[in-house]
């Protein structure tokens, strides 16, 4: 995810992430205080970034969830049967599920978010990545119809989903805030509906003050585990998090590389308070495969050897990553540990280059690489990359930045030659990077890369149901990826995070949320 388009940047990864795991749920009640920013939007059908998802999967929820193993378990829909040729899933809702105002959630109400999701006007850049299976949501985006003719309400609390092949990993696809329900009453009072949801997740939304405050309530009609707190509190935009932290003002922070040193200390005060996580992302430099230079596959693969990124994860992200020379993170199924990428070389690089149709640096057009961020500030990891294209190749590359809800959702519309940014795992699927990030046409193919011989690996890995045979077909598609220098890959995510001892049950996933509802707040 998404997900969702689930996009983390330079910016946030020096930063660092702000939700780790604890221990088990002490006794109930009291407020757990977080630090964060303001959701883009809780409107699931149109959240694609980590930021607005993790307000989304608290106030929303869907058919399945993912459980603590990562695979696709009940949640609204009680279970499911599908057919002998692995097309139609037959969803058997729970009767007990109610939205916040008390309605009861039916089958209706999912063919209406989804269909809803796919209408153009809705302006989803996900519903083609994760509905896009279902048979008649390619003709729905495109406007050539608007119901769903692949979801048929079978009664209130029976749904019937066809798909246009077998997929292993269609019900990870219904994990994403996309395929989530919302209420029709509530989307049709008013265009800012999302900032007053009526969802069906285990928190309700209390208070939003834009800039200040977000108080998240305890659901007590919520149809699965009741949340162990009475609210939750972020405080948006409210100072240093470490220093919230310190202080006492926050219960849960993110460790940025500025902190490292004290907070691995073993003799320090946040030593015993600290979670070190592994997260399935990704982070890279993409190229804009359209236009020049980058449509030559020499000045891509320049580009990327004359990279050195072990000092680029030891000196500026100080350890706290991991080096990437492919696209799967370590912990992905599929993941390549022998696969060797574009190494650094930077005599090599400038080979390349003479060997493009350009000839020499000289003759290269203006390069301009886009990023997201405030105030003009771009992160020092960017910074070193620049510095060493500069040095290695005598290419000055120039910075755009846009503000991070333009370059989240129109990427693809505002891209330059270049751009940088990241993402993280949806469901744990090779599917989710390879497929999502780099098939042809696809939503997040932000680069507009195309390889047909990609495609086609990608096409036979996904309905192949062989789960041996389907891997190692993802991992061919991999190596040409890496071989076409279809992106930098630059490095895989970890998450360092401090928890404060009476916070007990908070746990991060490997997609980098944790779900508040199993956290409980234990009597100092």
């Amino acid at each position: 995810m998404m997900r969702k388009i689930a996009l983390v940047l330079f910016l946030l990864a020096a930063l660092g992430s702000l939700f780790t795991g604890g221990c088990q749920p002490a006794a109930q009640g009291g407020t757990l205080n977080l630090y964060d920013i303001d959701p883009i939007t809780l409107d699931p059908a149109v959240s694609g970034e980590m930021t607005s998802n993790n307000y989304v999967m608290q106030l929303f929820s869907g058919l399945v969830r993912l459980d603590k193993d990562l695979e696709p378990a009940p949640d609204i829909a009680r279970s499911w049967e599908v057919s002998k040729d692995g097309l139609t899933f037959t969803f058997y809702l729970r009767r007990d599920v109610r939205f916040h105002d008390g309605r009861q959630v039916t089958a209706g109400d999912f063919k209406y978010s989804w269909e809803r999701a796919a209408a153009p006007e809705t302006g989803s850049r996900t519903a083609a990545t994760y509905l896009g299976d279902i048979v008649g949501v390619k003709e729905a985006l495109a406007g050539q119809r608007r119901d769903i003719s692949g979801v048929r309400v079978v009664d209130d609390y029976t749904l019937e989903v066809t798909i246009d092949a077998p997929k292993s990993y269609f019900l990870s696809k219904l994990t994403s805030p996309v395929a989530f329900v919302v209420d029709r009453a509530s989307v049709e009072s008013g265009d800012d509906w999302w900032r007053h949801p009526n969802g069906s997740g285990p928190f309700k939304l209390k208070q939003w003050d834009e800039g200040s405050l977000l108080v998240l309530e305890k659901n007590e009609t919520y149809y699965g585990k009741q949340a162990l707190v009475d609210q939750v509190v972020f405080h948006l935009w409210a100072g240093v998090p470490m220093n919230m932290y310190e202080t006492g003002r926050i219960d849960v922070t993110g460790v940025s590389r500025e902190d490292i040193d004290r907070v691995t200390d073993e003799a320090g005060p946040f030593y015993r308070d600290l979670r070190i996580v592994p997260e399935l992302s990704f982070f890279y430099i993409g190229f804009d495969h359209s236009r020049p230079p980058f449509d030559d596959v020499n000045i891509r693969r320049a580009f990327s050897q004359a990279i050195d990124k072990d000092k680029l994860v030891s000196l500026v992200f100080r350890d706290m990553v991991q080096r990437a020379d492919g696209i799967l993170p370590p912990g992905m199924p599929g993941f390549n540990n022998d696969l060797s990428g574009l190494g650094f070389d930077p005599l090599r690089a400038r080979e390349l280059i003479a060997a493009s149709r350009y000839g020499s640096v000289s003759a290269l057009p203006p390069i301009t690489i886009t990023v997201d961020g405030w105030g003009g500030e771009i992160s020092s990891g960017l910074e070193a990359i620049i510095q060493e294209w500069r040095q290695n190749l005598g290419v000055e590359v120039r910075v755009r930045q846009l503000e991070p809800q333009r370059f989240l959702y129109y990427l693809k519309e505002e891209r330059d030659e270049m751009f940088s940014t990241g993402w993280v795992a949806d469901y744990p699927h090779p599917q989710n990077f390879l497929e999502v990030l780099f098939r042809g046409g696809a939503e997040n193919n932000y680069g507009d890369y195309h390889n047909p011989e990609v495609d086609a690996l990608l096409d036979m890995a996904g309905v192949e149901t062989d789960t041996g045979r389907s891997l190692e077909l993802y991992r061919q598609a991999e190596r040409k990826l890496v071989d076409d220098a279809a992106v930098i890959p630059l490095w895989f995510g970890q998450n360092y995070t401090l928890v404060k001892s009476h916070v007990k049950g908070y746990e991060l996933n490997p997609m980098g949320y944790a779900m508040l509802n199993e956290v409980s707040i234990q009597a100092r």
